[in-house]
């Protein structure tokens, strides 16, 4: 692999969890040289300490569990999800028992605009908030999050909501495939903000299902490659590949699609956003995401930059992430950060208190991952500032932890307060609550859902100048 000239990639780091026997992890953990061999694809050979090893090792196992568990993980959440829903659509465990001996069970199939997500039953709204009006300072924030919210919905709410609820345009929902698997890998869905002057297209990707054998294997993967043209940055591999990343092409800038239903997010979307803007020549589109989302959002601009897509690059407004984990190193940050500004691209990453997604992968000497952009950082009480970093960057030290079990302990009482203060719509679901309790003992659980980081585009203060930028 060394001497292949014709490789897409100046460097790789590959970690294929699926072939690692058991003596392979063993010998993670006693061998401190690192370098090509069965499970790994590398260009050169790593010295690494064994906390180092030790954070490859414990990557690769959880990766290689959740292989193993991918049907019971599936069916888990399929069973958890249906049972959700068909409590919500009885009125409630004792309404269901009573239609299920009365022979009146009321029943919707998972294609719906009745069925909802996971996510729908950790935060319930999907009303935008009335009190923030097009060209109120908050108006796109609190937009766009609820587009990220939604987008890990089925076709048939989206499209209701979008239509029926914000009074918007629905464009188009997307399940993608990806070269590498043979499962849907990517969602997303395109709208347009018709109240915003100009018009807004948003491109909103989904993040990590909960339960998703798939997703949570690409979030615990370690791999990276830089790829050429991208000035000498290093991303990560699982979130390429989600993108659309060919196997054996990296990302070309033309690529012929299949025909039948595989296609590739990047390419799919990228012609899509060619078509809208020239109709609508006045128009502009965002990117935005929540989780692993925001991941997508912001390495699919790095991927126009890469094919110096000017004419889409000029007509791209802003980059909007809440919870998005790293994707890159410094050197890709700093590509990034000078292509972003050459086109006026703003880049806002909302990151909420404790929420652990925003610190994996590591920003170390080893695993490289560096975030950038601008930090818009709130704290359990909703008081946002602009950061370089979030503070407590990678999550470890162990002088935080009874400040993080105090600050859960707050924000499960403060899911009592909320409502009698702002409004009925602030009242947390049962799923909300239990989840809350469980940061008491792991914070970074319960930050990480969507409900903080919508009641932080809400009710959050912001610095003026940065509201103005906005």
């Amino acid at each position: 692999m060394a001497g292949d000239e014709n490789r897409f990639y100046d460097d790789c780091f590959i970690i294929r969890s699926e072939d690692a026997s058991f003596f392979d992890l063993c010998g993670l953990l006693f061998s401190s040289k690192l370098g090509p061999r069965s499970f790994i694809d590398c260009l050169r050979q790593y010295n690494l300490k064994l906390v180092r090893r030790w954070i490859i090792f414990l990557s690769v196992l959880i990766q290689k569990l959740l292989h193993l568990m991918r049907g019971s993980l599936i069916l888990g959440r399929n069973v958890i999800e249906m049972s959700l829903n068909l409590l919500s659509w009885n009125g409630g465990l004792f309404g269901f028992l009573f239609k299920l001996m009365t022979g009146k069970l009321v029943w919707y199939d998972k294609s719906s605009a009745e069925f909802k997500s996971m996510m729908s039953f950790m935060d319930s709204r999907f009303e935008l908030d009335k009190k923030i009006k097009p060209g109120d300072s908050k108006y796109k924030a609190s937009v766009f999050v609820m587009s990220a919210k939604l987008s890990y919905e089925n076709e048939a709410r989206v499209k209701t909501v979008v239509i029926e609820h914000w009074k918007m345009k629905f464009l188009k929902f997307y399940q993608f495939l990806n070269d590498f698997e043979e499962h849907i890998a990517t969602q997303a869905f395109m709208m347009q903000d018709t109240h915003s002057n100009p018009n807004l297209i948003v491109v909103a990707f989904r993040g990590t299902e909960p339960l998703s054998p798939y997703d949570l294997r690409s979030n615990f993967d370690l791999s990276w490659y830089e790829l050429k043209g991208m000035g000498k940055g290093k991303t990560h591999c699982g979130f390429m590949k989600a993108l659309g990343l060919q196997r054996n092409k990296g990302f070309p800038k033309e690529l012929q699609q299949p025909t039948d239903r595989r296609q590739f997010a990047y390419y799919t979307l990228r012609r899509k956003l060619r078509e809208l803007l020239q109709v609508n020549r006045e128009a502009r589109f965002i990117l935005t995401g929540h989780s692993s989302g925001g991941a997508l959002a912001i390495l699919f601009a790095s991927v126009l930059v890469l094919h110096e897509e000017e004419w889409l690059l000029e007509r791209l407004e802003a980059v909007y992430t809440f919870g998005q984990p790293r994707v890159g190193d410094s050197k890709f940050g700093e590509f990034m950060d000078k292509n972003l500004s050459k086109f006026d691209v703003k880049y806002y990453r909302y990151v909420y208190n404790n929420d652990l997604v925003p610190r994996v992968p590591y920003d170390d000497s080893i695993f490289f991952f560096k975030h950038f952009g601008t930090c818009i950082f709130f704290n359990s009480r909703y008081k946002g500032k602009v950061l370089a970093e979030e503070p407590d960057k990678n999550f470890y030290p162990w002088t935080m932890t009874l400040p993080k079990m105090m600050d859960a302990v707050w924000e499960f009482i403060r899911s009592f307060i909320l409502p009698y203060r702002h409004g009925p719509e602030y009242k947390e679901t049962l799923l909300m609550r239990l989840t809350r309790i469980g940061g008491f003992v792991f914070s970074g659980m319960s930050n990480h859902m969507p409900q903080d980081y919508v009641n932080s585009t809400r009710l959050g203060t912001l610095p003026p100048d940065l509201l103005k930028r906005d």
